[in-house]
């Protein structure tokens, strides 16, 4: 058990020695406050009750043995069991807690369940004898140094305000559910990733029976404040630190809110828990907001951001750099940079196709099909140009009862912190009005919470077949940020101006075969095949 959950303590009204008779008589002295705390003891988890924890008046339960049945918004039974005798389970002592409101007592089961799951993952052995390790099914996929990182940055309020002040971002949301108070009005709300607790906030606005705030940073002490800071509102909301695949809650919830997209939608793989609290607390045709999220692709052409990328390795064309030729790191240096995806706000002008698009269903698609995503690309173009690769943007759905709200990111949209990502090609394609454009756009999740990318474009010219191809890394992009500019010079650029890039290119390919250019040299180009 982690270093911080060896002691959680809870101050409770009164607790009473449940009888034979079905009275109860009260423990301790009405004038000292009781608490209730959970901890370890050599090695034992217990539960015990009493004034404080220099006294030795104390009521002591083994964790394992209790059971916690709630009996009414402030009160609730523990029961510790003995042992089996004739294979049926007998029951040593139970007893009555009166908590100060119901707000306090839900608290105390979230903490009794999650303790109680602590216990079952460490102490109990399974059938076959061997012993569980405490490890979640989020560390099993994730390697821990970046899920550190990932909950030590989304733990600080810098960067929690970087997405506040995203006024499409939040403004959306509350739209989303102001609008649609009909959905929430009542219901018992989970809010996954909860942050700072805003979206939380908002679900009680609009009238939520309780929103249970599940956040794994440190960023749920701050929730926790906030919304303490809200008074009219914090006696309907918990939050709950720990992991969507970890906590156990009292209740199933009427309806999830999260905000889980990241780069290109599936960055940072947080929809897989999105996912995950759908199947683990969500109630049968329950609400998810969002429900619906679309991936959309189009092929872009934009000399400018080419020449950029392929102008950085030119510093490794250096033959007598101190004395030192670079040369033999030329290649490397070309095919890391194009390694990246590109994040910026660009133009819509600069595609040369109409959009297709990916649709992901919240509300149905399996935690699985997110590790791998196939997307076939076929676009005609619409104009004379070369093609520089792929240009990328999503938006999610929250399909209310009453108003349907979209958040978009696509470029010529109010700009939000997503921006929009673009796979540039090492090397471009020519194209011709209406001519077709075929490929392939393939992501593969990875332990580092993003995916790999694989790129496929292709393009007939007269017989010959064009294929450009590129492996990025979703994880490492280059944020170049900048907002969108006219284009329109650029464009009359010729190609002889440019890159020299018109010699034939084979491709090699990866370990996993997929196919990948080689890095070229300054006289290397297009890969083209005969039909």
């Amino acid at each position: 058990m982690e270093e911080n959950k060896k002691q959680q303590q809870f101050l409770v009204l009164s607790v009473s020695e449940l009888t034979s008779s079905s009275s109860s008589t009260s423990l301790f002295a009405k004038t000292e406050p009781v608490f209730a705390r959970f901890g370890l003891d050599s090695g034992s988890t217990e539960l015990r009750f009493g004034p404080d924890t220099e006294s030795s008046d104390v009521i002591v339960f083994n964790l394992p043995t209790c059971q916690l049945f709630k009996v009414g918004p402030a009160e609730s039974l523990c029961i510790s069991e003995a042992s089996e005798a004739n294979k049926e389970k007998t029951y040593s002592r139970g007893i009555s807690i009166q908590f100060r409101n119901e707000e306090e007592s839900r608290t105390f089961h979230c903490a009794f369940e999650q303790w109680k799951k602590e216990v079952v993952v460490q102490e109990c052995p399974l059938i076959n004898g061997a012993v569980s390790t405490s490890k979640s099914k989020f560390d099993d996929k994730i390697e821990a140094s970046s899920a550190k990182m990932y909950f030590h940055y989304y733990g600080q309020l810098l960067h929690q305000q970087n997405m506040l002040q995203d006024f499409v971002r939040t403004g959306t949301y509350y739209s989303a559910v102001i609008e649609n108070r009909a959905d929430f009005l009542g219901r018992v709300v989970v809010d996954v990733g909860a942050g700072s607790g805003i979206l939380s906030l908002f679900a009680a606005q609009a009238g939520a029976k309780h929103v249970y705030a599940i956040e794994a940073s440190e960023m749920a002490d701050y929730a926790r404040k906030l919304i303490a800071g809200n008074p009219s509102l914090n006696e309907r909301i918990t939050v709950i630190k720990g992991k969507v695949e970890d906590v156990e809650l009292p209740e199933k919830a009427d309806i999830l809110i999260s905000e889980p997209m990241g780069t290109l939608l599936v960055n940072e793989r947080m929809l897989e828990s999105y996912v995950i609290a759908r199947d683990r607390f969500l109630v049968q045709n329950g609400k998810m907001f969002p429900g619906v999220g679309r991936i959309h692709m189009a092929p872009f052409s934009d000399e400018f951001l080419y020449m950029e990328i392929a102008n950085k390795a030119t510093f490794w064309q250096q033959q007598n750099y101190f004395g030192v030729d670079l040369t033999a790191l030329h290649g490397s240096a070309y095919q890391g940079y194009f390694s990246q995806p590109v994040v910026d706000a660009f133009d819509p002008r600069l595609l040369v196709a109409p959009a297709v698009s990916h649709v992901i269903n919240f509300s149905s698609v399996k935690e699985e099909d997110l590790y791998e995503i196939d997307i076939p690309l076929r676009f005609l173009s619409t104009v004379s140009t070369r093609i520089h690769g792929l240009a990328c943007w999503f938006d999610v759905l929250f399909n209310g009862s009453t108003v349907q709200r979209w958040l978009t990111t696509a470029p010529g949209a109010p700009t939000t912190h997503w921006y929009q990502l673009r796979c540039v090609l090492p090397q471009p394609l020519y194209v011709m009005p209406g001519q077709e454009i075929t490929g392939r756009l393939h992501l593969v999740a990875h332990k580092a919470q993003s995916y790999t990318i694989y790129l496929t474009l292709s393009a007939l010219v007269g017989d010959m077949l064009q294929t450009s191809s590129v492996k990025l890394d979703l994880k490492e992009p280059y944020y170049r940020m900048s907002q969108p500019q006219a284009y329109s010079s650029a464009q009359d650029q010729q190609p002889n101006q440019l890159l020299q890039t018109q010699d034939m290119q084979f491709p090699s390919r990866d370990e996993d075969g997929s196919v990948l250019m080689q890095p070229p040299s300054p006289t290397s180009g297009l890969e083209l095949h005969s039909l």
